[in-house]
């Protein structure tokens, strides 16, 4: 039979929030979907799952159970951008890799025919385990003949494991914990009460109440688990980027010459992309200097494109920023990333509107091309306890249409420090006396609040009292007294 393998990284959003908080590793520690007491756990460790806390239960459940929980969020993006990073990895070893959809971390490896190349198979597993635990990843590998077998013995097992039969594999995955598995914790649990708590017991369950009871995902589960239905081996094919190059005869230095030399190999680039249907979302201009070895510049542009012009233009400004090459260029690379086009992009002559949407968009691709890109962020609102935590700063890529609309009064701005400014203390006389801001705005003269924050038990106890002060000069200042701390900060002001 074919050999297959499948390589678990276990709770493999937890290890990325690990790398952050490696003072964590010795306490009870879960991944939550949201900062906040009511959030969903979503991963938890060994420590954790020692305890009884389990995936599905509210971050404040779980801290009723173990008082030194820890717990944060793990950006979606973040976690697939690791795995992308992680199936390009997998690559060294096999050709033929398929992440998992639905559980992160689990990946499915093609081993037909790799006894050959390697000592063993074994061998060959063990070479994936030491790659990934030189990226600082722990990892379980193992090599059998099924899906589900190899999936389900990766939950449970440590280390290389290679099953020598079908009948092995089938045996040892009836003894795996369900709780083990990835399954709707609903359903977990429902199926826990019946006593079901392996995966021998749940497939020894009457098949045609499965899906009415408990949902076709559950089903789907018990299919592969019994047997019934054999999914093979989905890995993704991945195209070779487009990719266009020239040596040069002699080192140049000249940044004009050297536009001569990109315009030449963009469009074939750009012809290449047209004609995979595909449209650029980001080209690597890269150089390989005489003496400095190699250089790689990124430039994105507003949105998916074909249009030459605009390109050449983005890259004449990343290279103008330069001004001087510090050594010559022996050649020249293009790579482009690449995205589906849309037919609009794919049209040889567009209808343009009498106002361009898009100008605004190609304005922002310049400023980030000549500062790069974070030059051009903007503040996203998100769930939080503390004023600085409300939002966070992420990469504009498009301009949102306007949408303006009629106001009464206008509205005032709160304008905030990324870091609280430290305050001299507060006289007891208040407010007068109170020289905030220096002898330029002159004291402070009226003082509103205080409006106390506080909480914080379920990660770092916190008791702020906030105050708006206002100076002689007609300042308006936003500050706090940090209980903890035992001094005043300044927050932001307010315009």
């Amino acid at each position: 039979m074919d050999r297959m393998a499948c390589v678990d990284l276990p709770v493999f959003p937890l290890q990325l929030l690990l790398r952050q908080h490696p003072d964590w590793r010795e306490h009870p520690v879960a991944v939550v979907d949201a900062d906040k007491p009511q959030g969903v756990i979503l991963w938890v460790n060994e420590r954790a799952r020692s305890m009884r806390i389990l995936p599905g239960l509210r971050y404040a459940a779980g801290l009723s159970l173990a008082s030194g929980l820890r717990a944060s969020v793990v950006p979606r993006s973040e976690v697939e951008r690791s795995v992308a990073s992680l199936v390009k990895r997998l690559r060294n070893f096999t050709p033929h890799v398929e992440p998992s959809a639905d559980e992160p971390g689990t990946f499915w490896l093609d081993a037909r025919g790799l006894e050959r190349l390697h000592d063993s198979l074994r061998s060959w597993a063990g070479l994936i385990r030491s790659d990934l635990k030189r990226a600082g990843l722990l990892s379980t590998t193992v090599v059998g003949f099924s899906r589900f077998g190899t999936y389900a013995l990766a939950k449970v097992k440590q280390g290389t494991i290679v099953v020598e039969s079908l009948r092995e594999e089938q045996a040892a995955a009836r003894r795996v914990p369900l709780d083990r598995l990835s399954i709707a914790p609903a359903a977990r649990d429902a199926l826990e009460k019946l006593g079901v708590t392996s995966v021998g017991q749940f497939v020894e369950l009457p098949v045609e109440g499965i899906e009415k009871r408990f949902g076709s995902e559950v089903y789907r589960l018990h299919r592969l688990a019994s047997g019934g239905m054999r999914v093979p081996l989905q890995p993704e094919q991945p195209s070779p980027p487009a990719m266009q190059r020239q040596i040069l005869d002699h080192p140049e230095t000249d940044v004009p010459r050297l536009m001569v030399v990109i315009e030449r190999l963009l469009h074939p680039l750009l012809r290449m992309l047209a004609e995979r249907t595909r449209a650029l979302t980001e080209i690597r201009v890269g150089f390989r200097f005489e003496r400095l070895g190699d250089h790689i510049e990124k430039i994105r542009p507003a949105a998916p494109t074909l249009d030459a012009k605009q390109l050449l233009e983005l890259i004449r400004l990343r290279l103008q920023a330069v001004r001087r090459l510090p050594d010559g260029v022996e050649e020249v690379v293009l790579m482009a990333h690449e995205t589906e086009a849309t037919s609009k992009q794919l049209e040889l002559f567009a209808r343009k509107p009498r106002r361009d949407p898009a100008a605004a968009g190609r304005a922002l691709a310049r400023v980030r091309a000549d500062l790069g890109d974070d030059a051009v962020v903007r503040a996203q609102l998100r769930e939080g306890h503390l004023p600085e935590g409300r939002f966070t700063w992420e990469q504009l890529d498009a301009l949102a249409a306007a949408m303006p609309c009629e106001v009464d009064t206008g509205k005032l701005v709160r304008r905030i420090h990324t870091r609280p400014i430290p305050l001299p203390p507060r006289p007891r006389q208040e407010p007068d006396g109170w020289m905030l801001r220096g002898l330029k705005q002159g004291p402070v003269v009226r003082v509103a609040g205080p409006y106390i924050v506080s909480g914080g038990w379920w990660n770092r106890p916190v008791h702020r009292e906030y105050h708006f002060a206002e100076t002689k000069k007609g300042e308006l200042l936003w500050v706090y007294y940090d209980r903890s701390r035992r001094r005043w900060f300044l927050q932001g002001r307010v315009e």
